[in-house]
């Protein structure tokens, strides 16, 4: 799915969420491009492109879990998912 969560109110982020982790539980896979914390934060793997976009980025970056994610000191993407989700 390409970024799902563009202009969903915040009641039906919540839905999309569910339906997600109910596909992920049934075992399904499930591949989502997303630029939203509040899914990137509930992804079991997260897939970092970077440092930039277009011309300035397709660099891999990270790929792993989330905390693995978390723990990068450097990365500009764990930065922001650190401060969305308080830790830091």
């Amino acid at each position: 799915m390409d970024e799902p969560s563009t202009g969903l109110h915040l009641d039906d982020l919540r839905k999309l969420l569910l339906v997600l982790q109910r596909l992920v539980a049934r075992g399904d896979t499930v591949v989502v491009i997303e630029h939203n914390l509040d899914l990137i934060a509930s992804a079991d793997w997260i897939i970092d492109l970077g440092p930039g976009g277009g011309a300035h980025g397709g660099q891999l970056l990270y790929q792993g879990p989330r905390d693995g994610l978390l723990a990068q000191p450097d990365a500009p993407t764990a930065a922001y998912l650190r401060a969305h989700l308080g830790s830091g």
